[in-house]
Formats: structure tokens, sequence, C-alpha cells
């Protein structure tokens, strides 16, 4: 019988996703003067106030304040009648060492046998939906509210745009488990006010569907464009007005939105954040090891869909279990239990194995900290950086090594595919 499936995403001026983005530019900031350095930082957004806790163990430190600040005027909260102004907002640290106890697990000589900074369970998935193996009603939710970014940063089309918004695509499923049809798009855009409700609301569905739906269009391939029929529903601004947003209408938090990071609610999530920490922490790393074998594997034919559990103690370098779930779509009648066997094979999951293997020790996360962590193109960049004392410093960083595609040969050989 068909089926629909939602998912959701949130702009990078949603509260959650400001706080995401600012945990994690102070970590990239931390790891550009220190590569070694452990850093689990939170950040509160509310209402004229930033408030930063965690804690860090580095032979560095770093302007946390001016990175917080830079974060928001990179956003585009830089006017008073948003609520929340980065120039004018209050920011309070309370950053302390981190546990000297937690350090015990992660400190060896051999640094191939260290343990893991915590305990922690992740999840990796991959699916041959789309060209990049994610699922399409999250693709799809990103696109949208990415190209809805673009038209506010220009400026032109939509001048009454805001920073914060969410999104929500449903998709209609075959018996077989194909996309047959969006079933419904959700649009909520926070926005300048205007001289009455009903013109305000009126240009905003105007605008989205005749602005921002035939732009994201442009960008889809074919066979995911035949998906928008005329029974498509829009539901756009539902409750008529989006004015007072970001920090100033809900308080945001670190690691709040996990699922807009990950899979979209496809397959699994460990439960544990990402944003704010470094690879230490397997919350963090180990879910990129994760997908970076589902990846590869699904890439490879080994199954057309595929769940891979792995799950650490603190201070245990050896993973506690592999587990697999090809959902019925493995090749070759390849059990599930036989493919967690070629991964042990194949992978080394120690948790210094994959920060060396993932090149985890870059300062690489602030791009992972909106529009998901999964899914994106890897690719070399240029990045900027300050310390305390302002000097600065420039670095060039892999993104997103957990996306490629590199083990493909590797994986066919021992696959026999």
């Amino acid at each position: 019988m068909p089926y629909l499936f939602t998912s959701e995403s949130v702009s990078e001026g949603h509260p959650d996703k400001i706080s995401d983005q600012i945990s994690d530019a102070i970590l990239d900031h931390f790891l550009a003067y220190d590569s070694e350095a452990k850093v689990a930082i939170e950040t509160l957004v509310t209402t004229g106030q930033i408030v930063l806790a965690g804690e860090v163990n580095s032979k560095t430190w770093v302007n946390v304040h001016k990175i917080a600040r830079d974060i928001l005027r990179k956003i585009g909260y830089t006017k008073n009648e948003y609520g929340f102004n980065a120039d004018s907002c209050g920011v309070i640290s309370s950053i302390q060492e981190q546990s000297k106890d937690l350090l015990l697990g992660i400190k060896s000589n051999n640094k191939y046998t260290q343990g893991s900074g915590d305990q922690g369970i992740v999840f990796g998935y991959a699916i041959k939906e789309t060209e990049n193996y994610m699922p399409l009603s999250l693709e799809m939710s990103h696109h949208l509210l990415k190209e809805l970014s673009f038209i506010r940063n220009e400026g032109e089309e939509m001048p009454y745009l805001r920073p914060d918004a969410k999104s929500q695509v449903t998709l209609e499923y075959s018996d077989q488990h194909v996309p047959i049809h969006i079933h419904a798009i959700v649009i909520s855009t926070q926005h300048d006010e205007f001289d009455t409700k009903e013109k305000m609301h009126d240009r905003i569905v105007y605008d989205i569907q005749n602005i921002l739906i035939p732009r994201v269009k442009n960008i889809l391939s074919k066979d995911i464009k035949k998906l928008f029929t005329d029974r498509t529903k829009y539901y756009i601004n539902t409750t008529g007005k989006f004015v007072t947003g970001g920090p100033h209408g809900d308080t945001g938090l670190t690691g709040r939105k996990i699922i807009v990071d990950t899979y979209g609610g496809r397959g699994a999530h460990g439960g544990g954040a990402f944003s704010g920490k470094d690879p230490s922490k397997v919350d963090r790393s180990g879910a990129y090891a994760a997908r970076h074998i589902a990846k590869n594997l699904v890439a490879a034919g080994v199954a057309d869909e595929l769940l891979i559990q792995i799950a650490y103690a603190v201070g245990v370098a050896e993973p506690m279990s592999i587990f697999v779930n090809t959902y019925g779509t493995s090749k070759k009648e390849l059990l599930d239990e036989d493919i967690v066997v070629k991964i042990k094979q194949i992978f080394d999951l120690r948790p210094y194995a994959i920060t060396k293997r993932l090149k985890l020790r870059q300062p690489i996360y602030e791009e992972t900290a909106v529009y998901g962590h999964m899914g994106k193109n890897p690719r070399k960049v240029w990045k900027y950086f300050s310390d305390i004392e302002g000097n600065q410093k420039k670095q060039e960083v892999e993104l997103f090594t957990w996306e490629k595609l590199d083990y493909l040969s590797i994986i066919k050989d021992v696959f026999n595919i």
C-alpha cells in the first residue's frame, strides 16, 4: 500500500542552528591553533543574550565573544528590529577545563589504542534515492531553505525576508518504496512587518510559489521535478504571520536539531548531538565513520539501502558491537551478519583510526552546522582564523571527507562484486 513520509529542515537563522554554528565555529578556532584540543562547547541564545558553556583542554585560547558575534553577522542578525543584534546582544562565557577523569580514557602511548572520549551509540545510513545517497524528503527540505537563504541574501526578489525559517516535505511512496509524488510542502519564513495582515500573507504565498519553487525546480533532476504535480499541496506561513522569530521568538540550544543534521528521520539516530564536540567524542566521529561506510557500501552495490550501528564505551578503543540492516535489499544473497564481518575486514573503527582516516583534526566543523552534516560534497577550501591575541591564520582544509566514495574498489574486491 502507498504511504507518506515526511522530513524537515531549518535555516541558518533558526535559534537552534545559530547555537550549533557558534559552537562549531569556536571548535574550529581551537583546532586551527591546537589540533589536539579537547573541546565540548554548548551555546544558548535567547532575546538579547548568548550564553557559552562547556569544557576545553587546549594549549591555546580564542576570542569566543568575537567568534559568536561574527557568526551572527554572517547569518544576518544585524538589525535591532529583529530583537537580536550581533553588535548589541550580551555574550556570557562559562567555559571550564575538561574533566581529567574523561581525559584518562583517551590518553595512550599508542594512539591507535586510545579509547573513546565518551560512551556512544552511532548510526550511519545511505539509500539509492538521490545522487548523494540521502533520503529525498530531507534533501528537498534542505534545498528549499538553502534557496530561500540565497534569495534573502540577494535582497532583490523577496526583500522582506528575515533569517529564521523552517521547511517540511512529505513524499508519497509506492508499494515498492519508490517516491512517486510530492504530497505536501510546508514553508514557514520570518518576515518584516507589512501594512496589512492580508496583504502580507498573500504576498508571501505568491512569492514562495512563483519565485522560490521555480528556483528549486531548476536545480533538481528531471526525475525529481516530475514529482511536483497539480496535487502537491502548499502550506505557507500557516499562522498568517511570522515577524517575531529567531532567538527573540524562541530560545535556541546546541544539539536540538539532530534529525535535521542526519537523515531526516530515516534509518535511525543514536541520540548524541554533533556540534561543538571535537572528534574524540564518538557521538560525532563515529557517526561520520558510519555514514562513510554506509554510503560506500551502497554506492559499491552491496545493497540499495543500508543502516549501520556502532557502539562504543568510554576509554575502550574497539567498538562494543556493529549491527547492519539492509532492509532486504542486499545483493548476492548476502546476510546482514556477513556484511558486518566484511566491514570489520575493511574499516578500522577505533577512534584514532577514524580521526586519521577522515582527517577530523582539521578545523572543518562550522560548515557542518547547518543544512545537514551528511550528504554534502567533499571539497577543499581556505579558511581564516584568529587567536585570543588577534593573530591571523589562513589554512586549507578538506570538508566532508566522510562523503568521499574512496573505498569502492576495496569493497568490490572484498565483496566480490
